[in-house]
């Protein structure tokens, strides 16, 4: 009977041994929380704004000759940034807008310059080459923001 005993006691201490095993291991192999970047809504939390929207870049050529731009018209949406590659097919010529503040260096024939801006205001903004007369003899464009 003492050895019916110890079995029993025996046979409980190893599988409470096992239990308190199986349930350590799965809490220290749970995942844990990942971490996530940005705006995240949960389903609990539906009244949150969604994310805004990645901003949204123009990307434009404009080519300055004797004594014209091409293209002679850019429309662009209100708050998109603005990137102008201006190139110089001939000539020592430049591309400003006054409104955005937007200015090349003046070049010459064969080069390029980058210029961008933010078009926060809606309207028709004239781009004009500033050497000599040249925006007086119709090296001008219209850059239209909606």
């Amino acid at each position: 009977m003492f050895k019916a005993i110890a079995i029993v006691i025996a046979v409980v201490a190893i599988v409470s041994i096992a239990v308190i095993y199986v349930n350590s291991t799965k809490i220290i192999n749970q995942e844990a929380p990942k971490e996530t970047t940005g705006n995240v809504i949960s389903p609990a939390s539906t009244d949150q704004a969604p994310p805004a929207p990645a901003e949204t870049i123009k990307t434009f050529t404009v080519t300055g000759q004797n004594f014209s731009f091409s293209p002679a018209s850019l429309t662009v949406n209100q708050g998109d940034t603005v990137r102008i590659i201006f190139k110089s097919a001939s000539g020592f010529h430049d591309f400003g807008i006054d409104e955005f503040k937007v200015a090349t260096k003046q070049i010459q024939g064969g080069q390029e310059e980058t210029v961008e801006f933010i078009a926060d205001k809606t309207g028709v903004f004239e781009y004009y080459c500033s050497v000599g007369n040249h925006r007086a003899m119709g090296m001008k464009g219209a850059l239209t923001v909606q």
